[in-house]
């Protein structure tokens, strides 16, 4: 296969062996009818009830997987909040087809449903929280209480006023009775095992789905000056700014809140699980492969340039065989024009240029099958891709100018549509150098 092709077909590996379903064994076993979650183990014999919430783009095969771990005979009770409808439904899960990336009627129904089922819960229950990317969205219930309209709004001027993620969910969790460990809170005194598939940056776990069942370090304090800081004043619905400046706004539980006494979390997906599998696929097609996750949140450009700088030392060390470079995380890209496109593409496409005539070839697209408003998951490069952009008329660096890289590489047969993958970990990006000849 020629470089492009092999890009593909590392990326679609490595997807496969990130198989969501299958990958729940990773935390979870069942012997009879002993449940072992990481290193704690649940007799399901004493367990009076046994709850399920599964919120985010992974939700379906999440709940799946668990399904096929628990004794056939185990009954739950649960919710399950996607974007996209479920091809399996089990016995007693309710399910929703909530709004990603604005919250829509169903979420909000979600997160209503979430709420009353962990209600009266008692020392013997327990509660399996199943958490992957999108969940903030796909589950919320608004404090105080607000319509639809308004918590649309909201989500809009958040997610369009240039804050950082982290200023957006310390928000997020203030004004959600399911953020920020207030489900966890609600579910007090059950056992609440919480398993996760993160697309948030490691270390920060409780950014996922705005952590409805970790501790938030953010403060009320923090709020008002984002919403200072970035001028949200008169972006925001006028009740939710007047409870907020009242000092009504009640505070997020804390690390070391005793509510938190009873809960677990586990990863099951993350970027270390990325990166090995990725690697592990680059070299059974004899890539020499490093990993690199430095550039998280970094521009676009600047990305590019120091990825392929890495990029020509690797190969510069290893000159007569092919070597890969595979990077993580999610880069910020300032949005021009009305284009079709994400951050995928536009950093394929930043990389056009640079490697136009060279043995290199860039891919890069999102784990969960979506970049940016295209119906694309990414795209990918090599170094005659400017060429045969001249021969088609098509400007490079016009396309990135009006933030349309998807509409680039879809001319040129090179954009990556996959749909959605039903998984949701971080940004994939993989950069190979061929040797001469």
């Amino acid at each position: 296969m020629d470089g492009k092709q092999l890009a593909r077909h590392i990326f679609l590996q490595t997807m496969d062996a990130l198989e969501v379903s299958m990958s729940m064994s990773r935390c979870v076993s069942c012997a009879g009818h002993v449940l072992r979650c990481g290193d704690v183990e649940y007799d399901l014999r004493h367990v009076s009830d046994l709850r399920v919430i599964a919120v985010g783009k992974a939700a379906h095969g999440m709940v799946d997987g668990l399904i096929t771990l628990l004794p056939p005979e185990t009954r739950i009770n649960g919710i399950v909040s996607a974007p996209t409808p479920s091809k399996t439904r089990h016995s007693g899960l309710h399910y929703f087809l909530s709004g990603h990336p604005i919250p829509n009627e169903q979420s909000l129904l979600a997160g209503e449903a979430a709420l009353h089922l962990v209600r009266n819960c008692r020392p013997q229950t327990l509660v399996i929280v199943l958490l992957s990317g999108g969940g903030s969205a796909l589950m919320e219930m608004p404090s105080p209480a607000l319509p639809l309209a308004d918590v649309q709004r909201l989500n809009r001027a958040l997610v369009t006023c240039g804050a950082s993620i982290a200023e957006i969910n310390a928000i997020r969790k203030h004004v959600s009775a399911v953020k920020g460990g207030r489900l966890e809170q609600a579910a007090s005194p059950a056992n609440v095992i919480t398993l996760a598939i993160s697309d948030v940056p490691v270390g920060k776990e409780s950014a996922l789905a705005s952590g409805p069942t970790l501790p938030d370090p953010s403060t009320r304090e923090e709020v008002q000056a984002i919403i200072q800081k970035y001028n949200l004043q008169s972006r925001l619905p006028k009740p939710l700014l007047d409870w907020i400046e009242s000092g009504e706004m009640p505070e997020t539980p804390k690390p070391g809140d005793p509510v938190f006494g009873r809960a677990r979390f586990h990863l099951v997906l993350g970027m270390h699980e990325l990166f090995h599998a990725a690697h592990r696929i680059a070299e059974s097609h004899d890539c020499i492969t490093c990993c690199d996750n430095s550039t998280d949140d970094w521009p676009v450009e600047d990305a590019a340039n120091d990825l392929l700088a890495q990029l020509q030392e690797l190969r510069a060390a290893n000159p007569r065989h092919p070597v890969a470079l595979i990077a993580d995380g999610e880069l910020s890209c300032k949005v021009n024009g009305d284009g079709v496109g994400g951050r995928n593409s536009a950093f394929v496409l930043a990389c056009v240029e640079k490697i136009a005539g060279k043995g290199v070839i860039v891919l890069s697209a999102g784990t969960d099958g979506i970049d940016g408003n295209s119906p694309a998951a990414g795209a990918v490069c090599d170094g005659e891709t400017l060429s045969r952009a001249a021969s088609a008329s098509l400007d490079p660096r016009d396309f990135y100018r009006r933030s349309d890289s998807f509409r680039f590489f879809q001319a040129l047969g090179d954009a990556i549509i996959t749909g959605p993958t039903g998984n949701n970990l971080r940004d994939f990006r993989l950069l190979i150098a061929l040797p001469p000849g």
